[in-house]
């Protein structure tokens, strides 16, 4: 009976010459850049709180309407996706 062929092993351990270069992340963020974005959040949960508590004795938020729900959650959107970028 013939003898199979020896096939040969593929190497899979790297080669530091053959890795492509990796880019660094920066730092964490500033902390300013976390202050804007709780600020965002923050801005957004206290005028829903505002229009449900207080929106009968303010005019013009009364007449916003339901409008007042996009921009309180907008605000809050606007936070949240600010998130995305910090480290």
């Amino acid at each position: 009976m013939p003898k199979s062929k020896v096939r040969k092993k593929n190497d899979f351990t790297s080669h530091p010459a053959n890795r492509t270069p990796v880019k660094v992340k920066a730092g964490p963020s500033s902390t300013l850049y976390v202050s804007v974005m709780l600020g965002f959040m923050l801005v957004g949960l206290a005028w829903l709180i505002v229009y449900y508590l207080a929106a009968d004795q303010l005019a013009w938020m009364n007449d916003l309407g339901a409008w007042n729900f996009l921009i309180g959650f907008g605000f809050m959107i606007v936070g949240l996706v600010m998130t995305m970028k910090w480290h």
